[in-house]
């Protein structure tokens, strides 16, 4: 319950940050400076296994697994969508596969970002959550067929 309770809490810190901007253009520069900020993929990382399909931009996740949790690394060759990566890994990162599944991005709704972003970025959106949702259902087949996780 725990770890939920952390999601929950991180979920509530980013609609904090985001109440602070009175329209959505403060909105939509916040999301770029945290696309600034976000730490690059190592370049061997960028494979088409780790790519993110269905989204316009190039993108990528990486996933590890260390004592049950689901670790993430990603990159997007534009900014816009790297903002929105280091959202999604502030609430997705560093949890396990159970809490994952259970977590939705509603919270993208409260800041209003879904009714901000073109469909192309709002599918972009949705295929990132669907990728993380498939690397926790596939830990825990992993789990449930006895594999150990890697490190």
């Amino acid at each position: 319950m725990g770890a939920n309770a952390s999601i929950e809490a991180e979920k509530q810190r980013i609609v904090e940050e985001f109440s602070v901007f009175d329209d959505w253009v403060g909105r939509y520069e916040y999301i770029v400076e945290l696309g600034e900020k976000l730490a690059p993929l190592h370049e061997s990382l960028k494979t088409e296994a780790n790519r993110v399909q269905g989204c316009q931009s190039r993108v990528w996740f990486h996933a590890t697994e260390t004592d049950g949790c689901i670790h993430f690394a990603a990159e997007s060759d534009a900014v816009i969508v790297k903002g929105l990566i280091s959202l999604l890994l502030r609430v997705y990162s560093g949890r396990s596969p159970e809490d994952i599944l259970a977590t939705t991005p509603a919270f993208f709704e409260t800041i209003e970002l879904g009714s901000h972003l073109t469909g192309s970025r709002a599918n972009g959106l949705h295929a990132m959550v669907r990728r993380i949702h498939a690397i926790a259902r596939a830990a825990l087949e992993r789990r449930a067929e006895g594999a150990v996780p890697s490190a």
